[in-house]
C-alpha cells in the first residue's frame, strides 16, 4: 500500500538532486604541498519538505478493489561537514534525518472492527550518517554509511560502502556502491484470517533482508555532452509478501498474499546530459528493468533545466514507464485455487504511467530574500497517473543554507 508513494517520493526527490551541473574536466595543477589543514566546518544544510497525496480504486488490502486514498507529509534535513588535512585528504560527514507521517484509508480495512487499524496512520523516522574520505588531488574517494528506519510494523538497519575513482584527466569517473538492509517486520493478517477467540493481529516477526549494488561509469565526451552508464543489481530474501493484503479466488475463497521469499532485480540505465546552449541543459534518461518474478519495465525521462538569468532557472520534466506485470498477479476474484503464489497488488501488474511537472530554482548571489546564508530555494510540483486509474500529486520545497 505504501510502495507507490515511496517510489514517487524517492523518484521526485532524486530529480531535485539532478539540478546541478555535470562534472567537467578539472585541471587545478595543485600539488599536495599546496594544501593547508582545515578544522571541521559546516559546508551546507539542506531542508526538504514534501506533501504527497494519491487516490485510486485498486487497493491491495481489499483484494484489488477499494480506495487507495493516501496522504504523506515528508520532511528531511541533512547536515554536511568536512575537514581537510595538510595532505589534501578531505573527510566529509553527511548526517540526514527524515520524518514521514502518512495516513492510508485502505489500511483501515485490515481490521474494520477497530477504531484505527494497523498502519492507518503512522510516522516513519529514518536517520543516516555517511563518512567519505577523498583525495583532493586525484578526486578519488571512499566512504561508509549507516542508517535506520522504523515505523509501526517494521524496523530496518542499513549499512553501505561507496567508492569513486577518476581518470588522470578527470574525464572518466567510476562509482561503486554496496548496501545492505536488514529488516524485521510484524506479520499482520486480515481480520478474517486470524485465529483464536480474541482474533488479535499476529505478533510474529519475520525478517526481510535486501542487498543492492550500483556500478556507474561517467564519461565527459566533449564540452557539451556527458554519458553515464548504470547497472544496479539487487537481491532480497525473507518475507516479501505483505500478509495483510487479501487475495480472492474464483471459488470465493480468501487467502493472504503469498509471494516467493527470494527476488533478484537487475535495472540497467543510460543517462545523457547535453548542454544545448549556455542556458539550456537537456537531461535524458532510459532504464530497462527485469526481475525473476517476471516483471519487465521500460522507463524514459526528459528534464530540461532552462536558465532564465544568472540566479533563476526552471526545469520542466516528463517520465514515462511501461511495465509488464508479474506472473503471480490477478485481479479481484480472479486467482485460481491451488496456486502457490498470488497477489492482487496493482503495483506488480501490467501498467503504463506518466509523471510530469516542473520546478523553479532561485540562487541569488546575495542570498534568497536578501539572506546571505540561504543560498538556494527550489519549489517543485509533479503529477503522476497510471493506466490502472491511480493518480497522485506531490509538491516539495528544498532550501540550502551555507
Amino acid at each position: 500500500m505504501r510502495k507507490i508513494y515511496l517510489h514517487v517520493i524517492v523518484m521526485f526527490l532524486g530529480v531535485l538532486g539532478a539540478h546541478g551541473q555535470i562534472k567537467q574536466k578539472i585541471n587545478t595543477g595543485d600539488s599536495i604541498s599546496s594544501y593547508q589543514s582545515r578544522k571541521l566546518k559546516i559546508d551546507e544544510v539542506n531542508l526538504v519538505s514534501a506533501y504527497y497525496n494519491q487516490n485510486g480504486n485498486n487497493s491491495a488490502v481489499t483484494g484489488g478493489i477499494g480506495t487507495e486514498k493516501l496522504t504523506d507529509f515528508a520532511n528531511a534535513i541533512d547536515l554536511q561537514m568536512s575537514k581537510i588535512n595538510k595532505f589534501g585528504k578531505k573527510n566529509t560527514f553527511l548526517f540526514e534525518l527524515g520524518i514521514d507521517h502518512y495516513s492510508s484509508a485502505s489500511s483501515d480495512k485490515i481490521d474494520p472492527t477497530t477504531i484505527s487499524s494497523a498502519s492507518s496512520a503512522d510516522t516513519r523516522i529514518y536517520p543516516s550518517l555517511n563518512w567519505t574520505h577523498s583525495n583532493q588531488s586525484t578526486g578519488n574517494s571512499f566512504g561508509f554509511t549507516g542508517s535506520y528506519s522504523g515505523e509501526y510494523d517494521y524496523q530496518s538497519m542499513g549499512a553501505g560502502f561507496n567508492l569513486t575513482r577518476l581518470s588522470k584527466n578527470k574525464n572518466t569517473q567510476f562509482d561503486f556502491k554496496l548496501q545492505a538492509f536488514l529488516d524485521t517486520w510484524t506479520v499482520i493478517l486480515p481480520i478474517e484470517l486470524r485465529t483464536g477467540s480474541s482474533r488479535q493481529r499476529s505478533e510474529e516477526y519475520s525478517p526481510r533482508n535486501s542487498f543492492s549494488s550500483s556500478f556507474s561509469l561517467s564519461q565527459v565526451i566533449n564540452d557539451k555532452l556527458q554519458a553515464v552508464f548504470i547497472v544496479e543489481p539487487s537481491y532480497q530474501k525473507g518475507l516479501l509478501a505483505t500478509r495483510y493484503q487479501r487475495n480472492y479466488f474464483t471459488d470465493g475463497s480468501l487467502q493472504a498474499e503469498t509471494l516467493p521469499n527470494k527476488r533478484s532485480k537487475l535495472p540497467i540505465a543510460l543517462r545523457l546530459n547535453y548542454f544545448a546552449t549556455d542556458h539550456i541543459l537537456l537531461r535524458t534518461f532510459y532504464r530497462y528493468y527485469m526481475d525473476n518474478w517476471g516483471i519487465r519495465a521500460h522507463t524514459a525521462e526528459l528534464e530540461v533545466p532552462v536558465k532564465l538569468s544568472s540566479f533563476i532557472s526552471i526545469s520542466p520534466f516528463y517520465r514515462y514507464n511501461k511495465q509488464t506485470g508479474t506472473r503471480y498477479f490477478a485481479g479481484y476474484g480472479a486467482h485460481t485455487p491451488g496456486t502457490t503464489y498470488f497477489t492482487s497488488d496493482y503495483d506488480l501488474s501490467t501498467l503504463n504511467s506518466d509523471f510530469y511537472g516542473a520546478g523553479i530554482r532561485l540562487s541569488p548571489p546575495k542570498g534568497v530574500l536578501g539572506w546571505q546564508r540561504l543560498s538556494m530555494l527550489e519549489l517543485r510540483y509533479g503529477h503522476y497517473t497510471r493506466s490502472t486509474g491511480l493518480a497522485s500529486n506531490i509538491v516539495s520545497l528544498n532550501l540550502t543554507l551555507k
